[in-house]
């Protein structure tokens, strides 16, 4: 605790940080000391291993007690993203899946300029032993990669957070009369869009899941081998063009459209 000034408001806000399956309470602990540095206390939990509450979270945490306190636990990674418009998934590795690739820093502006315009975004933390998993990785818009040696590339959970928070905490905010808005330019993702906004990742998801049910049916997606690499592909396609809120309904309804005409068609032939 040494340099800690109590007297201080604490800073808060900040992207979500998503532990994905953490495996011990202490990484858990300790991912929080260091979202408690760097002002971040939206900390969200996919199935802790070892369960949640936890008492060596705690003790790790060194007192970072009001991000443990306000942790969120959540049974899968599309819960989790659910409210989020922009995501990132931190990976070692290349994968096997077209999407942008981001340095910490660079991530950290896009954030800044994202939540500046009113809009939620967060941050993927896989396994410890293992990471994130492919499937993890294709809820996100971007992979975030930090330039680290590549014999010795692996970062512990607390490295990783530490590693983003220090990013994010750089850009630092700038007010503007009664506006904050981010030190670093608004980027393409954070820029607001008059008569729509970026679409939630429960959006997103809910256009993933309507357009392979109807693929389903009409048997495009087989053979059944295949079907999971197919539908990561078609999800990091849609990912990467950044859909609002209208694509989406947009989407939904030619997906509907095209149903409708099929069944008219088959209904037609069968008279």
């Amino acid at each position: 605790m040494a340099g800690t000034d109590h007297s201080r408001e604490p800073v808060a806000g900040g992207p979500a940080i998503i532990l994905v399956e953490p495996q011990l309470g202490e990484n858990i602990g300790t991912a929080a000391r260091a979202m408690a540095n760097f002002g971040l206390t939206d900390l969200r939990l996919v199935n802790p291993r070892d369960g949640w509450p936890n008492s060596m979270a705690v003790k790790a945490a060194s007192g970072a007690d009001r991000v443990l306190e306000g942790a969120r636990l959540f049974d899968s990674v599309a819960e989790a993203v659910a409210d989020l418009t922009l995501v990132y998934a931190t990976t070692a590795r290349s994968r096997d899946m077209v999407k942008p690739v981001a340095t910490p820093e660079e991530a950290a502006a896009t954030m800044r300029g994202h939540i500046g315009a009113g809009t939620a975004a967060g941050v993927l933390f896989g396994r410890e032993r293992t990471g994130l998993t492919n499937d993890d990785v294709s809820y996100a818009d971007a992979v975030l990669m930090a330039p680290v040696n590549p014999a010795f590339a692996s970062l512990n959970l607390a490295q990783a957070v530490l590693l983003v928070g220090y990013e994010w905490f750089k850009t630092g905010p700038l007010t503007y009369g009664d506006e904050a808005v981010g030190g670093g330019a608004l980027t393409e993702t954070g820029l607001r869009m008059p008569g729509t906004r970026p679409a939630t990742k429960e959006e997103v998801v809910g256009f993933f899941e309507h357009l392979e049910r109807e693929l389903d049916a009409s048997g495009f997606l087989r053979p059944p081998e295949k079907r999971p690499a197919m539908v990561r592909s078609l999800r990091n396609l849609f990912q990467r063009t950044g859909l609002t809120e209208q694509d989406v309904r947009t989407l939904r309804g030619v997906v509907a459209s095209l149903v409708r005409q099929h069944e008219r068609g088959r209904r037609g032939g069968s008279e």
